[in-house]
């Protein structure tokens, strides 16, 4: 069944002026910017084809996911997106602030710009900030995304659209909802693809409220990620023909024409685990959920692992023998842990099994 890289090939060669920016043309952008355009000479103005030509001689190693190199190869030459003025790359991982933050903007026209926020690329260091959504009010990646948003807006006069796909929708989010009023008015979406929500004190503000009708979520009929916290939106579920946690893969979901997919609604499973996580955000202290990240965090560390791909069955093995040495975790928590364990073992399996398939 077809896929963005489907409909890359089927529209490519229609500019936006003969068709409008519609929701795969967002899901695309949002993926935009996991490009790892840090390995590139990037001039301060580029276009989507001449980053592109420059990319495609990369070999898929070179890439977060495997599939973002065929997204590489459908997009050299194609008429739809090559024209597309790039400005305005940002990229910052701290391994000390436990911040792995990237963005880009993209301009449609000369109304119009997205800026598209990365998610969780390899570095464990990304995933360890995701975790620490769990315990902290905000996290670097989502006050560096308000930063940037507000830069943007006063550099450019133009309409924003923002979007994101993982932690990059939450971070497309958390920047719209405080980048302040002036910025607010000149957004006209906020695209969250199966990106996490935010705690109560987030959703109750004013800020939030003004911009709720603006956001549009998408998540997978199993997802994980997008239904960690609280989405006060309304979102869409979208059909994936890959399962479990592997529905995360923006590459997976189904589009037809130009609309993707939809399912009526989760499965039994996705609220299962749903159920599960909240339950234990709910039974447990923002210090409690810290000390347990924390301890994760170190055994995961203890492998010498840098990226998800090293993450090898021995080095998690490895590491699931160390957690036993640690005699402050009550049952709960250990057992929290090891699901985890179990889904970081499952991601890091795809990880390497990606890299051999084209």
């Amino acid at each position: 069944m077809p896929n963005i890289n489907d409909y890359i090939k089927w529209r490519g060669d229609l500019t936006f002026e003969a068709s409008p920016l519609n929701e795969i043309d967002n899901m695309i952008l949002s993926r935009f910017s996991y490009l790892p355009f840090n390995k590139i000479s990037f001039r301060n103005k580029e276009t989507i084809g001449s980053v592109v030509r420059k990319l495609s001689k990369f070999g898929v190693e070179e890439f977060n996911i495997a599939g973002d190199k065929p997204l590489v190869d459908n997009l050299n030459n194609c008429i739809r997106f090559k024209n597309l003025t790039l400005t305005d790359y940002v990229e910052d991982t701290d391994l000390k602030l436990e911040e792995q933050f990237a963005a880009i903007t993209i301009h449609l026209n000369d109304k119009e710009m997205y800026v598209s926020f990365c998610g969780t690329d390899n570095s464990l260091v990304g995933w360890k900030e995701d975790f620490n959504l769990s315990f902290m009010q905000n996290i670097p990646s989502q006050l560096a995304g308000v930063k940037y948003l507000k830069e943007i807006s006063h550099k450019y006069n133009k309409k924003i659209h923002i979007g994101g796909h993982s932690k990059g929708g939450n971070i497309a989010v958390y920047s719209a909802i405080f980048a302040g009023k002036e910025v607010q008015n000149k957004i006209i979406d906020i695209t969250n693809h199966d990106g996490p929500g935010f705690d109560e004190t987030i959703i109750g503000t004013e800020e939030y409220k003004r911009i709720l009708n603006k956001i549009y979520t998408y998540i997978p009929q199993s997802s994980i990620i997008g239904r960690l916290l609280e989405h006060e939106e309304k979102y869409k579920v979208v059909k994936s023909i890959e399962k479990g946690v592997m529905q995360h893969d923006i590459y997976s979901w189904q589009v037809q024409g130009t609309k993707i997919i939809q399912m009526k609604e989760v499965t039994n499973g996705s609220e299962l685990i749903n159920r599960t996580i909240k339950n234990w955000l709910k039974e447990t202290t923002p210090d409690q959920r810290k000390n347990v990240i924390d301890i994760l965090y170190k055994v995961i560390e203890s492998t010498d692992a840098v990226t998800m791909r090293e993450l090898s069955s021995a080095r998690m093995k490895s590491a699931a023998k160390m957690l036993k040495s640690y005699r402050n975790i009550d049952e709960k928590d250990r057992k929290m842990i090891n699901k985890v364990f179990v889904g970081l073992g499952m991601a890091a399996k795809e990880s390497i099994k990606g890299d051999f398939q084209e």
